[in-house]
């Protein structure tokens, strides 16, 4: 959904707005506005660019907050739609910027530009482009481009350098309250929940979306990231009745977080059914990009598909169903049981 100029309470001194973003399948995120007698903080200032600081200063101001009023701003993971605006608020208003204690961006702004996420972990495997030897795993050119360009430009992005990090467990005061740090790998490794006991809010980032499923990538330092991500999922949905209402990054507010927990972790499951009978259909080894053909639309092949088709295979190896040749460069995974 595009994003809006609407502005909701959806919970005791918080506040959601939208901003605009360009990215497949989204249209905005939501960033959420906890006030207090301090001022404000914000929750994922979206996208770096004229755009959104465009936007949030038109959000802020319908909201009769001046900018400077800003003291502090979460960033829930290392995402660019999440922490894009989160340099450049802090060098307008000399906010804390608050993450994970496991915050890391994809690129280091002291090294060379065309390096991504990508490329760092590509150099860490011995089959080049990605660790299941498929075509090079990267951004578009596109937007490529618009990241190098902003990267030179200092009043359109600067880098964020958390001032705060939180480990699993650690309170922090925001709206008025007492929030708790919750770690939640899987979408990244450094994913930021933070839950509200007093008013039974769950700010969750893109750890759990009401009607999409969060992207699990299987580029990761993390040996079976989606044994992680299932975790994780275990951890919040455990909160059960405590949590009253869900504040998602993309899309509305909800009331149903241990269901949705369930529902998503469901979809995984029947993925990972759906490649053991590709398998036995294939009756060969099969490479990821095979594999990935059974698990997603036409529409959606592409890098990230494989991605995501690879932490699947991956769980099924180290569980000791699958495993996997390399064929010139390329892994070919067969179930053995």
């Amino acid at each position: 959904m595009p994003a809006t100029t609407e502005i909701t309470e959806v919970a005791p001194n918080i506040l959601r707005t939208q901003l605009p973003i360009n990215l497949p399948g989204l249209g905005h995120v939501n960033m959420y506005v906890l006030e207090d007698s301090r001022g404000v903080a914000v929750v994922d200032p979206g996208l770096p660019g004229k755009a959104t600081w465009t936007a949030i200063n038109q959000r802020l101001r319908e909201i009769g907050v001046p900018i400077r009023r800003v003291h502090s701003i979460i960033v829930t993971h290392s995402h660019p739609d999440h922490f894009g605006g989160a340099g450049r608020l802090r060098a307008a208003t000399g906010a804390e910027i608050i993450t994970h204690k496991s915050f890391r961006l994809f690129f280091d702004p002291t090294e060379p530009d065309d390096v991504d996420v990508e490329t760092v972990a590509a150099h860490r495997t011995p089959f080049g482009a990605t660790p299941w030897g498929g075509p090079g795993h990267s951004l578009p050119w596109k937007r490529k481009l618009y990241y190098k360009g902003i990267r030179r430009m200092p009043t359109l992005f600067r880098a964020p350098k958390p001032t705060m990090r939180l480990a699993e467990g650690e309170h922090i005061s925001l709206a008025g309250r007492e929030w708790m740090a919750i770690h939640t790998p899987g979408h990244t490794e450094d994913h930021l929940c933070l839950f509200d006991p007093e008013a039974g809010v769950m700010l969750c980032g893109d750890h759990v979306l009401p009607t999409i499923t969060p992207h699990i990538s299987g580029m990761s330092s993390q040996p079976d990231p989606l044994n992680g991500f299932f975790e994780s999922l275990d951890k919040v949905g455990a909160f059960g009745s405590q949590v009253k209402v869900s504040l998602p990054a993309h899309g509305k507010p909800f009331t149903n977080l241990a269901q949705r927990c369930e529902e998503i972790k469901t979809h995984h499951i029947g993925r990972l059914d759906k490649l053991r009978t590709t398998a036995a259909a294939f009756d060969k080894p099969a490479t990821v990009t095979e594999f990935s053909g059974h698990l997603f639309s036409p529409r959606a092949q592409g890098t990230m598909a494989d991605s995501e088709t690879f932490a699947h295979l991956e769980h099924l190896r180290i569980a000791g169903e699958f495993d996997y040749r390399v064929v010139d460069g390329v892994r070919e995974y067969v179930r053995v049981q």
